[in-house]
């Protein structure tokens, strides 16, 4: 399946994710950001019969703290997310498809007040999200895709983890949200003949979201607030090296209602944030891409007082595997 040249870049390209893996994962830290669960969602559909399968890892650093929109300059409080991702997407036709993402989470808070050091640490199986698409090629004309999905995040992951004194983590350290999401999502892509290689797109995904009426064994029910992030992007491919490389810039914009307990809201949570994320896919072999993007925000307008992201890094690879054997033209899909 893979040439010598492919399968030398593909232990390449995994042994820098171990490095760079095993080199963050040693570093220290209620807040905004955290598990990437709707932020990952969105494979694309190469046409019936073909299987993807993704495993990615991401490192969020929180280590801003915001008041509104005002930097307080304090680094008394830090918190790191780090998450593996494993995406999974089926093509039932041309146009359907089912999609799977499931994750793997460790979160860590450090809070450094009066001399003294305080860590919070949880880890283990977060929740995992599943979602149905359907795909309307030539909408807006040749060379554009429209597709519309709705899908569900599953609480499958842990939200009674406690310290070694028995006292149960907050809602927000927590693997799992304990609660059944709705999931709608919308994607366009459009290329003009100017320049066939180049691709815009957009890409709008909404969150209502359930309550975890077992919060705290039970006492008080919790909900974290609606969300949406809307996505505008930029991509092109060229070759390099006997190999395919599509660079692209993203601008994200994501608003989050605040959290509810007991049906209240709850102060110094929710906010709205605008994110520039470059990003770049290399093709390995005809099966294989890898991709990175790093996540930088350029407004954090967070509600009360809170730790905002500072940047979040995510790296891993893609494998399409056709298994009805179909000819893939990468140039010339037929949706």
């Amino acid at each position: 399946m893979f040439n010598k040249t492919g399968t030398m870049k593909l232990i390449i390209l995994f042994l820098f994710v171990s490095i760079f893996f095993i080199s963050s994962i040693n570093g220290q830290t209620c807040c905004s950001g955290g598990i990437p669960i709707s932020n990952n969602v969105g494979l694309e559909n190469l046409g019936q019969g073909y299987l993807l399968f993704g495993i990615n890892y991401d490192f969020n650093n929180l280590n801003t703290l915001n008041s509104g929109r005002t930097n307080l300059n304090d680094n008394s409080r830090k918190r790191i997310t780090h998450s593996i991702l494993f995406n999974t997407s089926y093509a039932i036709t041309n146009r359907l498809s089912v999609e799977a993402l499931l994750t793997w989470v460790n979160q860590r808070r450090v809070i450094h007040q009066f001399g003294n050091i305080d860590l919070q640490q949880t880890q283990g199986i977060g929740d995992a999200v599943v979602l149905v698409k359907y795909d309307f090629s030539k909408i807006l004309g040749a060379s554009s895709n429209v597709s519309l999905g709705i899908g569900a995040k599953i609480p499958i992951g842990s939200f009674d983890e406690s310290n070694d004194m028995g006292i149960i983590y907050i809602a927000d350290l927590q693997p799992g949200s304990g609660a059944w999401d709705l999931i709608l999502y919308t994607a366009l892509s459009k290329n003009f003949n100017f320049r066939p290689s180049t691709t815009f797109s957009s890409r709008v995904i909404y969150r209502s979201t359930g309550e975890n009426t077992g919060y705290l064994n039970g006492i008080q029910g919790y909900e974290y607030g609606n969300e949406i992030q809307t996505f505008f992007g930029i991509s092109d491919e060229f070759m390099a090296f006997k190999t395919l490389i599509n660079p692209g810039l993203i601008i994200k914009y994501r608003k989050a209602e605040q959290d509810r307990i007991k049906g209240f809201e709850l102060d110094n949570t929710g906010g709205k944030w605008i994110f520039i994320i470059p990003n770049i896919s290399i093709r390995i072999s005809p099966e294989i891409s890898f991709n990175s993007k790093i996540e930088v925000p350029v407004l954090s307008d967070v509600d009360g007082t809170q730790l905002t992201p500072t940047f979040r890094i995510t790296g891993g690879l893609l494998i399409n595997l056709n298994l009805k054997k179909n000819e893939l033209n990468f140039n010339n899909l037929k949706i």
